[in-house]
């Protein structure tokens, strides 16, 4: 997507022809203030930017899973060095199932492959898994983008209003994003439309990253705070919900940023659309009916709630502190909205309603096989 008017990927591989290529990746803890681009060189790099969350996002973290594996790789192509990777990258964030499917798809891979050619088989894959993640969610963007002409047909030239949580932008993937590719994609078409904001606190990924990305964008937008999600859903100011996922079960069962059901919950007692962006990485096939509670929610370091963030008057980013001394802070980064809530899942084969019939009309090869025999 566009960053000052330059076409830019959340992560990439530098280096000249014929030299070592290393991952570069955007570092979303400096956004929106600030464009810094990081160079990770080891396992242990790609751990951190995961960690400390420089790369989020479900697909992104996978894409940075494959490329921390090749790292890996590099520096110790043996089997224990590749299982002892997978091992230390699983570790680093919980919740996002591409991280899981990433690492098993690279181990499998590489255990069918010689050692002396696993550096370059590595870096292999995690081009293409990164290339593969650019065009489902290019995919998504025009399965969605169909949704949002049909509804803006019904408004008599109105801008369509979208109501969108976190950031499933370009940023938490490597190109176009999930939730937003709908939206850049009918924006670019020229459809008439805003997109409501909401600041996602506690690390407030909708006020810094998704805003920053529309502007960039040239999308019409308002951020506010998440207290006032319901009141735009109850007063008319919002056609549709459209928001991504870390994690969708087998039943359509969507984990994702804190926050998400009450929005769900707001737009069904409304009447609203709600809809869920979701890659086929990013849905858990082992996870099926009635099973949601066995997504790991991770829970995060308390000051992201007791402090805030921000550039200060003098230019540099610093902290302050918002609750009281020894007071107790919860911090959980996700919650799930169950299928019953959702109007629709939007993949990069098409649209499908919230639930296993839904997604197995989409992913057929998923179905477990009949029986022929006694």
């Amino acid at each position: 997507m566009r960053v000052q008017g330059r076409d830019t990927r959340s992560i990439r591989l530098i280096g000249d022809v014929g030299e070592p290529r290393w991952p570069e990746i955007i570092d979303q803890t400096r956004l929106p203030h600030e464009i810094r681009m990081v160079r990770l060189s080891t396992l242990e790099d790609a751990e951190r930017a995961i960690r400390h969350m420089q790369v989020r996002g479900a697909p992104l973290i996978g894409a940075t899973a494959a490329y921390g594996l090749a790292l890996a790789v590099r520096k110790d192509p043996s089997d224990e060095s590749v299982a002892s990777a997978c091992r230390a990258l699983s570790a680093t964030r919980p919740t996002a199932v591409n991280l899981r499917w990433a690492l098993e798809r690279g181990e499998e891979a590489l255990h069918r492959t010689p050692v002396s050619q696993r550096e370059s088989a590595a870096f292999d894959l995690a081009e293409r898994i990164a290339g593969e993640d650019v065009e489902i969610c290019r995919s998504i963007g025009s399965h969605g983008a169909g949704i949002l002409r049909r509804m803006a047909a019904e408004r008599s030239g109105e801008p369509l209003q979208l109501l969108t949580h976190c950031n499933a932008g370009w940023l938490a993937t490597v190109d176009w994003g999930t939730a937003l590719a709908p939206v850049y994609r009918a924006h670019r078409d020229g459809l008439d439309l805003h997109v409501w904001v909401s600041e996602t606190r506690p690390r407030n990924q909708g006020a810094a990253l998704t805003a920053w990305e529309l502007l960039h964008e040239s999308v019409p937008h308002t951020v506010v705070p998440d207290n006032a999600s319901g009141h735009l859903l109850s007063t008319s100011r919002v056609d549709a919900v459209i928001v991504g996922t870390d994690r969708t079960t087998a039943a359509g069962d969507v984990c994702n940023k804190i926050g998400t059901y009450m929005k769900a919950v707001a737009a069904r007692d409304c009447d609203i659309p709600f809809y869920a962006a979701v890659p086929g990485p990013s849905i858990d096939w082992m996870l099926g009916e009635g099973e949601a509670g066995a997504i790991p929610i991770e829970e995060r370091d308390g000051r992201e709630v007791s402090e805030v963030r921000g550039l200060g008057a003098d230019g540099t980013m610093e902290s302050v502190r918002v609750t009281p001394e020894g007071s107790a802070v919860a911090n959980f980064g996700f919650d799930v909205t169950p299928a019953r809530l959702v109007t629709g899942i939007i993949t990069e084969r098409g649209v499908c309603e919230a639930g296993r019939d839904g997604l197995l009309s989409l992913y057929p090869e998923r179905a477990a096989p009949r029986r022929t025999g006694p």
